[in-house]
């Protein structure tokens, strides 16, 4: 991210990071309104989770506190969740749920500056009349009895000047707010699109990455044993071997498990050590009987004949 954040530990329980995979990156910084340029490298992890455990009600003493988890509808004690994607590790501070942004010391500058330097001549211009205009404001309320018509004119002038100054303060006010805006939308944009899951959804996410990660085993497993029969060792090198060429990953295959999942089909056939696999067809009609005979046993169970009747 191009802005900075800052985030109080203080303000909850427990924070954990847990992350899975992860690889390097060069990103391009602009500085000084895009003149200058410098190349940075970023390790980048591929999966995140964040556990956020909120205070209990007891150790929350502050009103202000106790408020603001009631609006965010967070409650005391609870614990949040949340799995991001492709997060810079420079950039996990801004995954809080408390998280905020802080001004750069140019951004400051550049907003500072010409609030000072237009502030000042009103500031001059109001002090030389701000005694006429107590005066005017006086006079209508009934305090001062009688004003000179020149004095009135000279408060009327500082009155204007005060609507200059306060018009002026609201300009630079609002132009604060919307620097702080267009940062915050970055913040909200850079973890938005990285957001994945929450919560219970996570579990649910995680248990079906995994199914999914079985399932691949077994194909693996399967297609590679579909071009002859192989051995076991020489298998496990062959599929290592491709995931290396195809994803540039160095990954330790777990052969006996794709194996013992293909053997629980049926689909395994053993000559001494050499394995080999059916024809698809063959293999496509006995996962069709595995699939027929799962209904069929979970049809004659006694709880799910009772339930459906």
């Amino acid at each position: 991210m191009r802005v900075n954040v800052t985030a109080s530990l203080d303000d909850f329980r427990d924070i954990r990071f847990f992350h899975r995979g992860h690889h390097s990156e060069t990103i391009e910084t602009r500085h000084w309104l895009g003149l200058r340029k410098s190349k940075h490298e970023v390790t980048v992890y591929d999966d995140v989770v964040l556990f956020v455990a909120a205070k209990p009600a007891a150790e929350i003493t502050s009103r202000g506190e106790r408020k603001l988890l009631a609006r965010r509808k967070v409650r005391p004690g609870s614990v949040l969740i949340k799995y991001f994607r492709n997060i810079s590790g420079t950039d996990l501070n801004g995954l809080f749920p408390n998280v905020r942004v802080v001004m750069s010391p140019f951004d400051a500058l550049a907003i500072g500056l010409p609030a000072v330097a237009g502030a000042i001549p009103i500031l001059l211009n109001l002090a030389s009349t701000v005694t006429v205009l107590f005066l005017v404001i006086g006079f209508y309320l009934g305090i001062v009895a009688a004003v000179e018509h020149d004095e009135l004119k000279r408060g009327f002038a500082a009155m204007s000047g005060l609507a200059a100054l306060i018009g002026f303060v609201t300009r630079q006010w609002l132009r604060y707010q919307r620097q702080s805006l267009k940062y915050q939308k970055e913040l909200t944009d850079n973890v938005y699109y990285r957001n994945i899951n929450n919560n219970a959804g996570i579990f649910d996410y995680l248990i079906a990455s995994a199914e999914d990660q079985e399932c691949k085993e077994a194909f693996l497993a399967y297609y590679f044993l579909t071009s002859g029969t192989t051995t076991q060792p020489e298998l496990e090198r062959r599929i290592e071997s491709w995931l290396r060429q195809a994803f540039a990953v160095d990954v330790d295959f777990n052969i006996g498990e794709a194996l013992a999942k293909l053997e629980r089909f049926g689909l395994i056939e053993r000559s001494g050590e050499r394995l080999a696999v059916p024809s698809p067809d063959e293999t496509l009609g006995r996962l069709h009987r595995v699939w027929r005979d799962f209904f069929a046993e979970k049809a004659a169970s006694p709880i799910i004949a009772g339930g459906a009747a």
